[in-house]
Parts: structure tokens; C-alpha cells; sequence
């Protein structure tokens, strides 16, 4: 059979998830903020085998030959069925650890592997075609739910990304970080925005505050509080978010806290920022 390799473009964003947990040894896939499905999976014969932590997905792969035992990919008896989502573990670049299907139906929901996540075959079909490469998994043992670990990761339940342009100073700007939706609000990247127009941002780690200094204005704010000063001057905003370690401003306070005009283009489903 074939093989196709869908390779990482450091480029790509999108707001996919994947978790697993395994004490259940289930999986579960986020999309756009939610919780889209859960699955049975198998994972390692012991529990250090199955590596934890945030780890990129690099490659996805149709018709992974099993090379040990030379076992062609798309072969009934390949262990590693006809899906390989490779996983960027320590370096090897999803050439290792993946979440793949399997020979054995039996072995799904069991400690079992040799390190990699198993799935049923009609279900990691499914998924592989859902995911896209660059996306997070995150495999840890915890009794949370996967929502509680999907937002102690900094995933952001609730959110879309907002596909508009975003014109600063007259010039249409591709940001490193998407903006966000989130109850008809949009949000956008701290940072990223202020400092493309003047801004100087910095972060006190110490109280987990943002300062910033943009013309004659210093606005201090604690991410996720409805609060923030102004000039010394508190004043009441919608709560800020995060992306995951990325500050998410709602557009609708930008104004008020910066002077910064804003338009909203909806014909062209452009947001036109400016000093």
C-alpha cells in the first residue's frame, strides 16, 4: 500500500486538542473550544513507557510500514494499523510515539504498548482525519475532568478563531497569534497588537500583571480579571483570556484603555486599528 505523509508547517494555527488520560486510558478531542468526542485507548505496559507532557503533533501518516517485523503498512497485520499520528516526544519527531490503530481490537482500553497510544481503527480513522499536524496532545495520570485539563493547560473552552484582517496603522498585519470569538466578542493578542502600534508591554511575574506604556497612557492589568487602571484610574473591562500563555484582549475595551481607534469593517470582516 501507499504511503502518505502529511508533514508540520510551523505556520499553521488552529484550536485543536487532543488529551489523555491514562488512568482512564481514554482520549478525548477538543475542537474550537469544545469537547467534540472521547475514546477508549490503549497505552503503555507500564505506566513510565507512555511519556507525559505537551507534545506537538509533526506528522500524520497513512500505510506506516512496521519495520521491526517488516510488515508492510495497510497489512491486516501491521500493529500499527493504517493511521500514525506521530507525536514530537524528546526529539524524535513522530517517528516513535504516535497515536496509531492496531491488529488487536482486544488490546484497546488496556495497559499494554510499548509506549505509543493504540486506538480502534474505524475511530483513529476518524481522528486523523480531524486533527490537524501542529496541533497539541497532552497525555498526563490525573483525576481531573478533561475540560479541567484542557484549561489547566491553557486550552480555551468556549473560543473560535476569528478569521477577520486586521489593519493596523493602514497596513493588513499576519499575526503570530489568532484572534479569538468568544460570545460574539472578539478578543486579541495583548502584546502582539500594542506593540505594532507603539506599545511598550511588560510582565511582572512576580504579580502577574501587564503594564503598558502607549502615548501619554500606562494601563496596568492582571489577565483573566475584569479589572484594570488607567493613569492610575480603575476602570471596568470584560475579563481578559488566554491563548494558551498569550494575553487575549477584548477589542471592545481597546479604546477606552488605550485611546486606540477601532473600527469594525463587517462588509469586509476587517478590524481597522489605529493611532
Amino acid at each position: 500500500m501507499p504511503l502518505f505523509a502529511e508533514q508540520a508547517n510551523a505556520d499553521q494555527v488552529n484550536t485543536d486538542l487532543i488529551v489523555v488520560n491514562k488512568k482512564t486510558n481514554k482520549l478525548a478531542y477538543f475542537k474550537d473550544g469544545k469537547l467534540v468526542k472521547e475514546f477508549a485507548v490503549g497505552t503503555g505496559k507500564s505506566p513510565s513507557l507512555t511519556p507525559e507532557g505537551k507534545f506537538r503533533i509533526v506528522n500524520k501518516i497513512k500505510n506506516r510500514p512496521y519495520y521491526k517485523e517488516k510488515i508492510a503498512g495497510g497489512d491486516p497485520r501491521n500493529p500499527l494499523g493504517d493511521r500514525w499520528i506521530g507525536l514530537e516526544v524528546n526529539g524524535t519527531q513522530g517517528t516513535t510515539y504516535a497515536i496509531h490503530g492496531n491488529s488487536n481490537e482486544n488490546s484497546i482500553g488496556k495497559y499494554v504498548s510499548a509506549g505509543c497510544i493504540r486506538m480502534h481503527n474505524d475511530e483513529v480513522h476518524w481522528l486523523f482525519t480531524q486533527v490537524k499536524v501542529n496541533s497539541y496532545a497532552i497525555i498526563t495520570t490525573s483525576d481531573l475532568t478533561f475540560e479541567e485539563i484542557a484549561v489547566k493547560n491553557g486550552y480555551p473552552l468556549g473560543s473560535k478563531v476569528f478569521e477577520g484582517k486586521v489593519i493596523i496603522n493602514g497596513v493588513e498585519q499576519k499575526l503570530k497569534n489568532s484572534l479569538e470569538m468568544v460570545d460574539s466578542r472578539i478578543y486579541i493578542p495583548l502584546r502582539e497588537c500594542l506593540e505594532l502600534l507603539g506599545a511598550t508591554v511588560q510582565w511582572n511575574n512576580q504579580n502577574q500583571m501587564a503594564t503598558i506604556s502607549i502615548g501619554d497612557r500606562t494601563i496596568t492589568h492582571k489577565p483573566l480579571t475584569d479589572k484594570a487602571t488607567v493613569n492610575g484610574n480603575d476602570i471596568t473591562i470584560t475579563p481578559s483570556r488566554y491563548q494558551g500563555t498569550t494575553v487575549m484582549l477584548p477589542l471592545r475595551n481597546i479604546l477606552e484603555l488605550s485611546g486606540i481607534e477601532v473600527v469594525w469593517d463587517g462588509q469586509n470582516n476587517a478590524i481597522y486599528l489605529s493611532n
